[in-house]
């Protein structure tokens, strides 16, 4: 299959590493950036690990236009995201799309469904599915090991500075980025739901902004009543001094409980069941090591899976309508934090700039 690359920022070299540790099921034919020795650099990248090079374009229309392409990947400002992402998929291409999938639940909404009349495969970048302390995790949940589940936690306790922000002017901003809630937390949300259930019924929370000269929130934190009737609580910051301190999530059940923290949830700190089983030998053998950076290793895998999905016809582990579980829980945090009142899930059709007239500063 023959990808593009859309957008060659701070995120891209995942990316491209993804791409060629995959590169018997797929090719990174083109690389796309408004700034073309962004795009000329990714190129080089991916040149270096499998010895062929992608074209490069500032336009991804015109890469459309001039190359065979089978798969998109957006990795642009998450503004952005929906519009490429509709316009890839009415050209008939499969698209994969970086966190968050979109910024209004109307835009989420339209890709799921386009996605469908088109008969093309939408996936949506949420990695951190894939990590191996992650995977266990989830097997115990199927395997019904926890028993009655109770409530989760996720943490996501981080530092982002202005300079952070200041490298791109529409970091933090309502159009095209939202706060930590939607950048740094998202992960451990959509970990946090497809962990508890999946099918939030209520959500309430609380944000801020304390430190960062930035439209949005530097810090939130969100009640969720799942359907099931258990209770998930996520605390989420970019405020931690001096740096990130832990990416932790947190099950507990009748017969079980499991802790899995470390940089960026790749590391079981607690794991303690009623009964033992097999995969009990399987977790004491995770290395547990954090990764290099917050972005971990689950690209590769995520992208072998989306693949495999296309080639089967069955949808992917992280498919349009998981990915935007997690957008919809934190623009329902959104939503409660302006009206200060709880937000129906299901009822919830709002976007990241209906909070451009809202207040999130703190002051005393």
């Amino acid at each position: 299959m023959r990808f593009i690359l859309i957008g060659c920022g701070r995120i891209s070299k995942n990316h491209v590493v993804a791409s060629a540790e995959n590169r018997e099921l797929c090719e990174l034919a083109a690389v796309c950036d408004p700034v073309t020795e962004r795009a000329e650099q990714k190129a080089a990248e991916y040149q270096e690990l499998t010895g062929n090079r992608p074209a490069v374009y500032a336009d991804y229309r015109d890469a459309l236009e001039k190359e065979q392409i089978d798969c998109c990947v957006i990795a642009t400002e998450s503004g952005y995201h929906a519009e490429i992402a509709l316009y890839c998929i009415r050209h008939g291409k499969h698209v994969l799309v970086e966190k968050p999938m979109a910024l209004s639940t109307q835009d989420a909404e339209q890709m799921i469904r386009e996605a469908k009349e088109k008969g093309v495969t939408l996936g949506v970048c949420h990695q951190n599915r894939f990590n191996p302390p992650v995977q266990q995790l989830r097997k115990a949940l199927d395997n019904g090991r926890f028993g009655k589940l109770v409530n989760g936690t996720v943490r996501v306790l981080w530092n982002r500075t202005m300079p952070y922000y200041q490298q791109a002017p529409w970091r933090g901003t309502w159009a095209q980025d939202g706060g930590t809630l939607m950048n740094q937390c998202i992960h451990g949300i959509d970990l946090l739901q497809w962990s508890l259930g999946g099918e939030p019924d209520t959500i309430m929370a609380m944000t801020g902004n304390f430190l960062r000269d930035i439209e949005a929130e530097d810090f939130g934190a969100i009640l969720i009543r799942f359907k099931n009737g258990t209770i998930g609580m996520v605390e989420g910051t970019a405020c931690v001094y001096p740096k990130n301190l832990e990416e932790a999530l947190s099950v507990f059940g009748e017969t079980g409980c499991a802790v899995i923290g470390g940089l960026a949830v790749n590391r079981i700190q607690t794991w303690n069941f009623a009964d033992s089983a097999p995969q009990d030998e399987e977790v004491a053998a995770l290395s547990g090591a954090d990764p290099k950076n917050v972005y971990g290793s689950g690209h590769t895998p995520l992208y072998r899976d989306f693949i495999t999905a296309i080639h089967e016809g069955r949808d992917p582990l992280v498919s349009g309508t998981e990915g935007i579980k997690g957008m919809k829980i934190i623009l329902a945090a959104y939503k409660s934090q302006k009206t200060g009142m709880p937000v129906r899930y299901d009822d919830l059709e709002f976007a990241s700039t209906d909070m451009c007239d809202a207040d999130v500063r703190y002051s005393r």
